[in-house]
Parts: structure tokens; sequence; C-alpha cells
């Protein structure tokens, strides 16, 4: 090998090597964000998907209104999880009754017939894991803060 193709060589695996420095470093910014956060990311993933196959009518009314409120939720755990106690509680609660209202107009949705059985059950069951998991983070953070909670149930 000449000079040339040496130096070609080493700028290409300077290339490749920068190229997976990058790509761990994007694993790593999604491995910051908590399960719940994840879980959502990726629900809000299949539901673009199934939003696609709405009818006309209905994308664009019900559709996107389930689609503004579930960013909103996305959003709300995201900035959760990066607060102190006392903000973070607002934004889960937030969060919470966004996801509720979300699971309400699924409801809807698939009793118009808007979204067919077996989306409408997948997206379900999505949905109670994620409830489960908010709800269980809102347990430890009354847990961590009893002085929080309301005097009747501190009883």
């Amino acid at each position: 090998m000449n000079n040339s193709e040496t130096e070609i060589n080493k700028v290409e695996a300077e290339f490749k090597r920068e190229r997976e420095r990058e790509r761990e470093r994007v694993k790593t910014q999604q491995t910051r964000l908590i399960p719940v956060v994840l879980k959502l990311k990726d629900t809000y993933n299949i539901w673009q998907a199934y939003l696609s196959s709405f009818p006309k009518t209905n994308r664009y009314t019900i559709g996107s209104k389930i689609d503004i409120l579930f960013l909103e939720a996305i959003e709300y755990a995201f900035l959760a999880s990066y607060t102190h106690t006392e903000e973070k509680r607002l934004f889960l609660n937030k969060s919470i009754s966004k996801i509720d209202l979300v699971k309400l107009l699924l409801q809807l949705s698939w009793e118009i017939k808007a979204l067919d059985n077996k989306k409408y059950a997948h997206l379900a069951e999505r949905f109670a894991e994620i409830g489960k998991m908010l709800g269980g983070w809102k347990r430890q953070l009354l847990n961590k803060t009893p002085e929080a909670m309301p005097q009747e149930k501190r009883t």
C-alpha cells in the first residue's frame, strides 16, 4: 500500500469510530429516559401507525385530539422525571389526567368503529401498563413525602 491508500484507510477507520461513538451517544440518551417515558414513547409510535388507518372524518377530529393529549402526557411525564418533588407531583398528576382522557377517547373511537377491536385491545393493554407505572410512581412520591398528603389520608 502506498501512503495515500494508508491515509484513506485511516480516515475511513476514524469515520467508522466516530459513527459508532455517535450511535452509542444516542443509545445512552435513550437509556436516560425513565421506563414509563420509554413505554409512553413506544406506545405513541404504535398510536401513530394506527392513526393513519382512522377514517378521514375521525382522523382530524377525535384522532387529532387523542394525538395532542398523548403528546402532552408524554411531555408531563418527561418533565416530572427531571424536576424536584413538588413540581414532580404536579407534572405527574397532569400526565395521569391526560392518559385517562386518552383512554376514554380511545374507547370512544372504538365504539364509533374508528378503531378496530385488535388495535383497541393492543392500545388498552399498553395503557393499562402505563397506568400501573404512573400510579406506582405517584404512590412512591406520596410515601416519600407524607406531609404533602391530605390530612384525612394520613390517619
